[in-house]
């Protein structure tokens, strides 16, 4: 046997080092070409390490959280054969692709074989099927493995990750792989036998999934640490009618040419800030309290708080103050989606000179947001309901709305911040008002 070294790769644009976000693999798995064993989270983009050989596990080099150097030991690869097999970093011929899709210029991704590698069986076994996890399981194994009371199943994040998809409890699995180790065969196995619980009735769950905080979720935390660690909150909500610009808003889409992106309520709100924030230059502000200096910005910069499947990110609508309700409609879209797609570049999540969260139909009745730190107000879009209404001779049903906008005390006072939102409302309330002038 012969050992190839997988060494942390290059992942361009002058990084030098990369924090380790997830492993594929355990000491111990067998892993073919292409398997991804790893994955990766610079400042700009989260990169999968695949495999280029055929293998067992034998050393993993890094734990979870910590920061790899490009060109250090990654994982180390039993691989059959008396010579060691070059390493991508060593060989002389460049780079091997780092992720899917990603091949050097000019050349192409090899396909993965179509035979994977079994696992060494007693020679008793020799001439049985392949893939013992895809035979059918005997009779008493059909309804799962349960482990004792308390004990954790052994098995990777992604494996963990399916399970919980797919609702399957990983302590009722039979793991095929080193102390009982569940493989995806083996989830893949449970899964297509229709097994349940072996225990009838309630039971009691003692299980603790101990998740290291890293990668972006770890980046959030420390922001959002920083934000109630130094600036004192004060958040203000009030209520807002908005039937007046829904009705707008319905007109405008059913006329729209074809080309022209949909309205939501964010390319109004964001109208709405450009004009209050030219009443009150202070809101449209980044406080260096390190320096004790307050930046106010002509340009406003409006951060869009934007949930994605790796956590919260913040891209930025970059001079809404130029942009017609059209074009903040279609770059609010553009940067949506780069934000999901985890495609968005640095200058487009940094920036901002204040922000806008929404949590759309979840928004609830109020909310208390959390500055994006440094700037000094965020504006926060709670969920429309009908509501009855008082117009002074009866209840009359109105489609309400409640902003929630949280402001640095150290650099708005109270009476500041209502005077904003109150502008806010107004503007709202009476739609028209925000193509006064243009």
């Amino acid at each position: 046997m012969a050992e190839h070294v997988i060494k942390m790769p290059d992942v361009g644009e002058g990084v030098a080092e990369a924090e380790l976000v997830e492993w594929h693999v355990a000491v111990g798995d067998l892993v073919r070409e292409d398997a991804i064993l790893a994955a990766v989270m610079t400042d700009k983009a989260t990169v999968e390490i695949p495999s280029p050989v055929d293998g067992k596990v034998s050393w993993l080099g890094a734990e979870i959280g910590d920061t790899v150097a490009v060109g250090s030991a990654l994982v180390k690869i039993e691989i059959a054969g008396d010579a060691p097999a070059p390493t991508p970093m060593d060989d002389g011929q460049g780079e091997a692709p780092i992720a899917e899709g990603m091949a050097p210029e000019g050349e192409t991704l090899p396909a993965p074989p179509a035979e994977k590698i079994e696992k060494p069986r007693e020679p008793a076994q020799a001439e049985k099927p392949a893939a013992p996890a895809k035979k059918p399981a005997p009779a008493p194994a059909a309804t799962g493995a349960p482990r004792p009371e308390g004990e954790r199943p052994l098995a990777s994040p992604a494996v963990r990750l399916r399970a919980r998809e797919a609702g399957v409890d990983l302590r009722q699995v039979a793991g095929s792989g080193p102390a009982g180790r569940i493989s995806h065969d083996d989830l893949d196995a449970f899964i297509a036998r229709g097994s349940a619980p072996a225990a009838a009735g309630l039971r009691p769950n003692t299980s603790v999934d101990e998740i290291k905080v890293v990668g972006l979720r770890r980046r959030i935390a420390e922001k959002m640490q920083i934000a109630k660690a130094r600036i004192p909150h004060i958040t203000y909500v009030e209520e807002v009618d908005v039937g007046a610009l829904e009705d707008l808003r319905g007109k405008l889409n059913a006329e729209k040419r074809p080309e022209q992106a949909k309205l939501t309520l964010l390319p109004f709100l964001a109208r709405a800030i450009v004009r209050a924030v030219a009443e009150q230059p202070q809101i449209n502000a980044i406080y260096d309290d390190e320096a004790g200096i307050v930046h106010r910005h002509g340009g406003v910069h409006i951060g869009i708080a934007a949930q994605t499947p790796s956590g919260l990110v913040v891209p930025v609508l970059r001079h809404a103050e130029a942009r017609d309700l059209w074009d903040c409609a279609a770059e609010i879209g553009r940067l949506a989606e780069a934000a999901r797609s985890g495609t968005a570049t640095r200058e487009e999540l940094s920036g901002s000179t204040i922000t806008i969260t929404s949590l759309g139909a979840l928004g609830g009745v109020a909310t208390t947001p959390v500055i994006n730190h440094p700037e000094v107000a965020i504006v926060g879009v709670n969920k429309m309901m009908v509501r009855p209404m008082w117009d002074g001779t009866q209840f009359v049903p109105r489609k309400m709305m409640n902003l929630s906008s949280s402001f640095d005390h150290r650099v708005v006072d109270g009476w500041d911040a209502a005077v904003f939102v109150q502008r806010l409302k107004t503007l709202i309330e009476t739609p028209a008002l925000l193509f006064v002038g243009e």
